[in-house]
């Protein structure tokens, strides 16, 4: 008997157009992500109205939410289906012959931009997931005094969850050229050339460089230019030799534009968006926070929320912490707070099925199943839950809580505040209330659930 989730994914398969109309798909957390050969064949109806399906967002992809643990599984599911089915051509190369283009009318170069820098950083997320937590919480047990900071279990452990952080510019580096059509080991070199300790016996202009300037920025900037100055070297070098020449100039004139440019051009402007963003935080206090918290679920439904996780890790590189993370972090809780009202309200099982499977990823920081399974669908829970989010953020923004370290929003954000876990958790708690009191009074009535008849 064919298991739950490999029934969902044939039906998945089937309502797509079938193995032959599949150009390609991956996963994150959440989403499955198709990109069909002719999205003419694609039935979006079916698709939102399945069993299993939380929603669909349609971008330069079909993405179709599925929720954490779950996406996982029928991927690898759907996987199978068109390799069985696919009769050993490759799908790639029927792609190039059958491939449409895909319209879209919000494609626009700085939205596409920051999806570019999305893809660079979404595959890195479970990594700074795992370190973050582990830096976190042993950070908050030797401020609690339950641990020696200069016990061996404390450096241990300090060891394991820091690793990540010391080089995370070799695996940006190495996403960015892939990204950018280069070779992932030289993508891996540009980042080198910005975190390696030896910069440091270098002198230009009288000033010695300072290792790790530019930060993420910097890096970007050089592993992107590695990957455009090798694909331009290969089209003038004769195949018998590129192996030895296209990346040996390549990885020449990279560095020595990095030393002169990139590191102090990416130390501008990483020094530009900390301080910016911190006056912005000293200078707008609440209402700073309001907003930013507000406005930070149109940024999931878009996808484009992935594209500031840059920033987060340079905030963390120029001043230690984070202090924008707990206020986007409020997304997530005025939503719980809208879907608590919902599920208080409504009379229809559906709906309140629909609540029940998506609260607990809710509470625990993945807050897709619920916009897209819940809050987007009914429309005006969705604005209520913003509403509720911007006074969780105003109320985080007041009392400047900050984290050590990236990682998932909700609870399991509290492991990696700085200091003022309590305070914290009380925002969450006062997000989780303004949501369900602005969607309770003014976001919901049954009447407007009728899809979940």
């Amino acid at each position: 008997m064919a298991s739950v989730n490999k029934l969902l994914a044939e039906k998945l398969l089937e309502e797509l157009g079938g193995s032959d109309n599949i150009h390609s798909f991956t996963s994150c957390m959440t989403r499955l992500r198709v990109t069909p050969n002719n999205e003419e064949l694609v039935n979006k109806d079916a698709i939102k109205k399945m069993d299993g399906v939380l929603g669909f967002v349609e971008e330069e992809t079909l993405q179709i939410i599925l929720g954490p643990g779950k996406v996982t599984k029928v991927a690898e599911e759907f996987g199978l289906l068109i390799d069985s089915n696919s009769d050993g051509v490759d799908l790639k190369e029927k792609a190039k012959r059958k491939k449409t283009e895909l319209n879209k009318k919000n494609a626009t170069p700085f939205k596409l931009f920051l999806r570019k820098i999305s893809s660079i950083f979404i595959p890195l997320i479970p990594a700074l997931v795992a370190s973050g937590l582990i830096t976190g919480i042993t950070k908050g047990l030797i401020q609690a005094g339950w641990m020696a900071a200069d016990s061996q279990i404390a450096i241990i452990l300090s060891v394991i969850g820091g690793g990540l952080f010391a080089y995370l510019g070799v695996l940006v580096g190495i996403n960015a050229a892939k990204e950018f059509g280069g070779s992932p080991a030289l993508g891996g070199l540009a980042g080198i050339l910005i975190i390696n300790p030896a910069v440091a016996g270098i002198t230009l202009f009288g000033n010695a460089l300072l290792p790790g300037r530019g930060g993420l920025v910097g890096i970007l900037l050089a592993a992107i230019f590695i990957a455009l100055v090798e694909k331009k070297v290969r089209q003038y070098v004769p195949a018998a030799i590129d192996i030895i020449v296209t990346p040996t100039v390549a990885l020449l004139i990279t560095g020595i534009v990095t030393y002169f440019v990139f590191m102090p051009v990416g130390g501008l402007i990483s020094d530009g968006i900390t301080k910016g963003l911190l006056a912005v935080l000293d200078y707008g206090g609440v209402v700073a926070g309001f907003v930013l918290g507000a406005a930070f679920l149109p940024l999931v439904v878009t996808g484009l929320h992935q594209g500031l996780t840059p920033i987060h890790l340079e905030l963390i590189n120029s001043i230690g912490d984070d202090p924008l993370l707990p206020i986007l972090a409020m997304g997530g809780a005025g939503q719980v707070g809208a879907a608590f009202a919902i599920f208080m309200k409504t009379k229809k099982k559906r709906l309140k099925r629909a609540i029940g499977g998506a609260l607990p990823s809710g509470i625990l920081g993945i807050g897709e199943p619920l916009i897209f399974g819940v809050t987007l669908p009914l429309g005006r829970p969705f604005i209520t839950a913003c509403l509720g989010a911007g006074i969780g953020g105003a109320f985080q923004a007041h009392f400047h809580i900050a984290t050590v370290a990236v990682g998932v929003s909700g609870l399991p954000l509290s492991f990696l505040i700085h200091k003022g876990v309590f305070l914290y958790l009380m925002g969450v708690l006062i997000a989780y209330i303004a949501g369900f009191i602005f969607t309770y009074l003014f976001g919901f009535k049954d009447e407007m659930a009728g899809e979940f008849d």
